[in-house]
């Protein structure tokens, strides 16, 4: 099967999650499509399947993956418009998370026949990535035996998380992808049990640091970061 790395970037801004979410199927559907017709082919007459990395803002809602628990958001659909927040059950690994304002949402939609056929390495490669970029503000995070994400203080027995990860594959093509807290209103989280962990905390880059961060540098840098782990050719289609 050929084999493409470019991956178009693109910034979509502050976009709705239902937006987002229907944008990314549309690319995952195609590309699973044109893989089961590339299968049909002779390889010189394959088509490269697309690779496609969004950054994005959400305004404030909470989404649920399909083996998660309905109880761990703790709000009634009154207090949920109260706080201006949305909520869905979606197609992704994973518990209940939030996204808002001041977080870098990432949902890479690639074909891993491109670039390597192991879910455990892709996950831990994401987590790289954010780790790497942490560094580069003098934050330590690293991981937790047995939970996905990015933690502050992961070697304690009070870990923050500062990274929330869930995705979904098939046909060795992604969606879904990472929630980075940056700026992040971080009293959003006390209406969840985030990712169904019952005994930690959540933080951010701002909280770590005592002072509030420009995004677009954080950005700037976690792409990179992601190019240079997995050897991306990065071409951008639209920043916001």
């Amino acid at each position: 099967m050929k084999q493409n790395r470019d991956t178009e970037f693109v910034h979509l801004g502050l976009k709705d999650y239902q937006e987002t979410w229907d944008y990314q199927q549309r690319l995952f559907d195609s590309s699973v499509a044109l893989k089961i017709e590339n299968r049909k082919l002779a390889e010189d007459n394959q088509t490269l399947v697309p690779n496609h990395l969004i950054f994005v803002h959400h305004p404030h809602v909470y989404t649920l993956g399909k083996s998660g628990d309905p109880r761990h958001l703790l709000l009634t659909d009154e207090l949920l418009k109260s706080k201006q927040a949305k909520f869905y059950k979606i197609n992704r690994g994973g518990d209940i998370t939030y996204h808002g304002p001041g977080q870098i949402v990432g949902y890479p939609i690639i074909d891993l026949d491109s670039f390597f056929t192991d879910i455990h390495r892709y996950l831990r490669y994401l987590e790289e990535a954010v780790i790497l970029t942490l560094s580069d503000y003098g934050i330590m995070g690293g991981r937790v035996d047995g939970l996905t994400g990015v933690w502050i203080d992961y070697e304690t027995d009070n870990p923050r998380k500062i990274c929330a990860l869930g995705v979904k594959t098939s046909r060795w093509v992604t969606m879904h992808g990472f929630a980075l807290n940056v700026n992040t209103n971080l009293e959003y989280f006390d209406y969840i049990v985030p990712c169904g962990i019952v005994d930690k905390t959540v933080t951010s880059m701002e909280k770590e640091l005592g002072s509030h961060v420009e995004i677009s540098k954080v950005e700037e840098r976690l792409l990179n970061h992601l190019a240079d782990i997995f050897h991306m050719n990065i071409v951008t289609k639209q920043i916001r």
